[in-house]
């Protein structure tokens, strides 16, 4: 069974000492902190009828918040055990000035400021008062209960050790909530705030995506390498020599002639459809000679005259590559399966950092991605790469699919 005198000794930790020194330690950070600043507008006070001054007073300001920031953050984690989650770090891509400008407009160098010149040194003086009156109060009550019972006052002596043994407990929770109020007020003002922390989470999910679609890739390449160089080489070589067989055995009985003809017709369409299959997986065209090399083939292959124009003066990144070519793939397909068209164009430009490419054929349309997977097929392979799909095709025709896939 816990006892009151058990909680107590409980909450009388090593906790309460480390809380102790937080509060003393805010002070001199402060002080420094006030220094600094108070040194920045003297400058900028001095060398007010000068653009010079102001400017480097401000680019100063901005270059000294963070390491006093990191200190704060040092001691909230060294003393209390807390860690304030590390701010969003600032582009390094732009100039000077407009890294100064851009930190001057951001909510995050004042919301620090706001710490480091009104909330830490409030906070600070107020728990240092508190801590140094509550503990020097618990010491001088307990000392004057002592000399009043050396005295021999004996029963006047209960009163300040009464109040000695009652600050003694108060002191755990007085600096408990001081500590809380300054981490909360810490978290709030130099930790990053929701819009930062979506903005993290955005970015590292972005990030994750990118990695686990360049996976896959490297995954498919890898299949269709294997594919390519050990199962079909061995399915070509059984074609070859059934076809030999065939050709020489001329002389066996029908039923071994029949079964000789079978298997040599199974191996080559079993042959055709590894090839589909690998090609479906990705291309070893496309790795070699790039996008236009293998959408000429694919163009060369559809069923119906298609025109091809491909204007990319540099290649694109492989992924973005793939996704392009399987979004064309895809499209004739469909329109082989259901467009009823006579022919089709291809279009493929590389501009402004984006390919952008467009799909049309002559056909019946009415295509619908509400209605059928293979537009939403191809709308979620652009949208892996953070690209965009737009469908026009009403009814009577014609067809128009077009992709913008960012090549950054």
């Amino acid at each position: 069974m816990t006892t009151p005198w058990d909680r107590i000794r409980a909450h009388w930790s090593a906790r309460t000492w480390l809380r102790t020194l937080h509060v003393m330690t805010g002070v001199p950070i402060a002080l420094v902190s006030l220094g600094v600043f108070a040194g920045l507008v003297a400058l900028s006070i001095v060398l007010w009828w000068t653009i010079v001054g102001p400017v480097v007073a401000l680019l100063i300001l901005t270059r000294v918040a963070p390491p006093l920031t990191w200190l704060q953050r040092a001691r909230f984690a060294a003393f209390l055990d807390r860690e304030i989650p590390p701010l969003p770090r600032p582009s390094r891509d732009r100039g000077r000035l407009r890294r100064l400008l851009s930190d001057l407009r951001s909510a995050t160098l004042w919301k620090q400021l706001l710490y480091h010149l009104l909330a830490g040194p409030l906070l600070g003086v107020a728990g240092f008062i508190a801590g140094v009156a509550t503990w020097s109060a618990c010491l001088v009550a307990a000392v004057v209960a002592v000399q009043l019972r050396l005295a021999g006052a004996g029963w006047v002596a209960l009163a300040p050790a009464a109040g000695a043994l009652a600050l003694f407990v108060v002191v755990p929770w007085l600096l408990a909530g001081i500590t809380a109020l300054d981490t909360a007020t810490a978290r709030a003002l130099l930790g990053p705030s929701v819009k930062d922390e979506l903005a993290r989470r955005v970015e590292t999910l972005r990030v994750s995506r990118t990695e686990v679609v360049e996976a896959a890739d490297a995954e498919r390449r890898r299949i269709e390498r294997d594919l390519h160089d050990g199962t079909q080489q061995r399915l070509v070589s059984l074609a070859l020599n059934l076809g030999m067989a065939r050709a020489t055995f001329t002389e066996l009985p029908e039923p071994a002639r029949e079964l000789i003809v079978r298997s040599h017709e199974e191996a080559k369409q079993a042959l055709k459809e590894l090839r589909d299959v690998v090609q479906g997986l990705h291309p070893a065209v496309l790795n070699d000679q790039g996008l236009d090399a293998a959408l000429s083939g694919l163009a060369a292959r559809a069923p119906f005259p298609v025109r091809l124009s491909v204007e990319t003066p540099e290649r694109v990144p492989p992924v973005v590559e793939a996704v392009a070519f399987f979004v064309v793939s895809e499209a004739l397909t469909n329109v082989a399966k259901h467009a009823g068209a006579s022919g089709a164009e291809v279009t493929v430009r590389r501009e402004d950092g984006v390919l952008r490419l467009a799909v049309r054929d002559d056909g019946r349309g009415g295509a619908d991605a509400a209605k059928g997977s293979g537009l939403r097929g191809l709308a979620q392979r652009a949208g892996s790469v953070d690209g965009t799909l737009r469908v026009e095709s009403p009814h009577g025709g014609p067809t128009t699919i077009e992709a913008v896939l960012p090549c950054a």
